[in-house]
């Protein structure tokens, strides 16, 4: 159940009353019998959790975006590129011989 604030017009008796949604509003003030008006302020909600603050969302989205994107890979070295060169000669019998020659 709620629980309202009451100020009274006369007197500036404040105060807190629990009452029911259903409930009427008190209009007479319990010290004076003055009239009475309802004090609204803020209402007091705590989020509590991930994701209600703006920062929550970004750094999901952050990650997020890094574990989709592929990391940039080492540049492969001079000997791993280049393969050695392969001479391949045939002699008058139709055979092949290959010799790997030094790059």
């Amino acid at each position: 159940m709620p629980t309202y604030q009451y100020a009274c017009n006369d007197c500036d008796h404040a105060f807190e009353q629990v009452q029911s949604f259903t409930d009427d509003s008190l209009t007479t003030c319990p010290r004076c019998e003055g009239r009475l008006r309802k004090i609204f302020n803020a209402v007091g909600v705590v989020f509590k959790g991930s994701g209600f603050y703006r920062t929550d969302s970004r750094a999901d989205a952050k990650s997020a975006a890094a574990a989709a994107t592929p990391t940039k890979a080492e540049p492969a070295t001079q000997s791993e590129t280049t393969a050695p060169a392969t001479t391949v000669t045939s002699d008058s019998s139709g055979s092949t011989k290959s010799k790997a020659g030094a790059a």
